[in-house]
């Protein structure tokens, strides 16, 4: 039977994995005090967006409330509001805060601080959210910051914050032959690092070009470890709504990679998957346009497919894996394999390999695909463990 489309949100996680009360992780930037003190009397520049929240306020009001002068504000995919789609071009713009400061874009033709950017600055600021994916962007961005800071000799602070897919580490680690803006590192798909650490790591095993290094601080998480729950209390970007598809997204991203919509311009994305082609599958849906997403694919078309928005949370959770059982079942059922993964291969950037593509097409179950990317994971973690800055999951 065909299920309707529904406009309502996810339910949110069970009590059964939630941390108890008054030992919720805190993000670093929390601790305003120990921020003050790094930046006392400097010119600073910060690397926000929407998700840079101090409590109920805004990290920008929060330092401006304290006097401290903001020279410039840098921001990422989606924008300093958050609002952009993804892909989105965004342009340099002022915002008025009380004095108008510049807020210069770092996605489009400009991924990193300009020498001009930074010459007025004494010390950066990073301060997003991320979620723990080796494709979502806002670690590339992380990496042209710290690029431009070794270039020009300038500190870079990090106000960590947790990471809620810090709870594992999964996935084909990446061939620098794959090398783009979704896959900058030789991490693999889930990295199960806090930005602070993934720095560590960019900065410790000397990614950064020639080997350059900078001046690093991290003003860490504090109740947080790697077994934390951590919902973000603010969605970290916009097509990422809410945490059930925040830990689905390390799995359904990769249909983004093929001709599979993976529920942009609807209510549930990443949450709900399908094509118009599939009509014997029980859950329907048709992408819209929206500010989210201006033109998603199969728009204003009804497509048939999965819904996984009645999946437990604690159970998508616990499983600490990413469920490659989602790809290979559509690639199996697709009636044109030929037209399955899109002619831009962009699904090998996603996966950082040409590894994954090549042996769903040869029929490789999902115990073969995970046994052959086991021994660069192992390797993986192994350096991962000198950059953990919190208690571990193993």
């Amino acid at each position: 039977m065909v299920t309707k489309e529904t406009q309502e949100k996810p339910t949110v996680a069970p009590a059964s994995i939630f941390v108890p009360d008054g030992s919720e992780p805190i993000p670093g930037a929390n601790d305003i005090e120990q921020v003050l003190n790094l930046i006392q009397g400097k010119k600073v520049g910060l690397i926000v967006n929407h998700t840079s929240m101090v409590g109920e306020k805004h990290l920008v009001d929060t330092l401006l409330d304290l006097n401290v002068k903001i020279d410039k504000i840098f921001a990422p995919e989606h924008g300093f509001k958050g609002m952009m789609e993804a892909g989105g071009i965004i342009q340099d713009s002022a915002i008025d805060l009380r004095k108008r400061i510049p807020v210069v874009s770092l996605y489009g033709a400009k991924k990193q601080p300009s020498k001009e950017d930074m010459d007025s600055i004494d010390v950066l600021i990073f301060d997003i959210q991320d979620v723990g994916v080796r494709f979502y962007t806002y670690i590339t961005t992380l990496h042209y910051i710290m690029e431009s800071c070794a270039e020009n000799n300038k500190p870079l602070i990090i106000l960590d914050r947790p990471n809620p897919n810090g709870h594992y580490v999964d996935g084909f680690v990446l061939n620098r032959q794959f090398s783009s803006f979704v896959g900058k590192h030789p991490i693999p798909v889930v990295h199960g690092l806090t930005i602070g650490e993934l720095a560590g790591m960019i900065k410790g095993e000397g990614w950064l070009n020639e080997g350059r290094q900078i001046e690093l601080t991290v003003v860490k998480n504090h109740n947080y470890s790697h077994n934390s729950i951590y919902i973000p209390p603010v969605p970290p970007s916009p097509n990422l709504k809410d945490f059930r598809a925040i830990l689905l997204y390390p799995s359904t991203c990769f249909f983004e990679g093929t001709i599979i919509t993976e529920g942009r311009g609807t209510e549930n994305p990443f949450v709900q998957y399908g094509h118009p082609l599939l009509e014997n599958l029980p859950h329907q849906f048709t992408p819209k346009s929206s500010s989210a997403t201006l033109k998603p694919r199969y728009q204003d078309t009804l497509c048939m497919g999965y819904d996984l928005s009645e999946m437990p949370i604690d159970q998508i959770w616990q499983k600490r894996r990413i469920d490659l059982d989602l790809i290979l079942e559509m690639y199996r059922i697709f009636p044109d394999k030929n037209t399955f993964f899109l002619q831009s291969l962009y699904i090998d950037k996603l996966a950082g390999t040409d590894k994954l593509r090549l042996m769903i097409i040869d029929g490789k179950n999902v115990t073969e695909i995970r046994n052959s990317w086991q021994e660069e994971l192992n390797a993986y973690k192994t350096m991962r463990k000198k950059y953990l800055l919190y208690e571990d999951f193993e």
